[in-house]
């Protein structure tokens, strides 16, 4: 049970943490480019990099807050350090093809699937 609540305030943490930096990011730049999504993406794919570094080089904290940090924290800030942290781990097994598949499937085909969900939510609204 507490692995389940390390999860939920990380997850807390991470989701208004995302919110409150796009919205001061969207703000201060003043563009119709998702700029602070791409930031936070970016950002949280390298905070995830370190934390995952640091506990293969002896940062020995707990599992609890392992996965505070890795699942809660970050996957909630950014669900693209993931998907980041797959494609790496693909590419370091010398999976190749594998991992290029992965980052096609999950770019455009869930572009793809979120015009079709919102095709058919217009279509039922309509």
């Amino acid at each position: 049970m507490q692995m389940i609540f390390a999860i939920a305030a990380g997850g807390a943490l991470g989701a208004v943490s995302r919110h409150y930096l796009n919205n001061m990011i969207s703000m201060g730049l003043a563009s119709t480019f998702p700029w602070g999504i791409l930031i936070i993406n970016i950002l949280g794919s390298l905070l995830m990099g370190c934390a995952i570094s640091a506990f293969a080089h002896g940062w020995d904290i707990s599992q609890q807050a392992k996965a505070f940090l890795i699942v809660g924290l970050f996957g909630a800030f950014t669900t693209f350090s993931t998907f980041s942290m797959d494609v790496v781990t693909l590419i370091e097994r010398q999976a190749y093809l594998s991992a290029g598949y992965y980052i096609f499937l999950s770019v455009f085909v869930s572009v793809v699937a979120l015009f079709a969900g919102m095709i058919l939510v217009r279509q039922v609204m309509t």
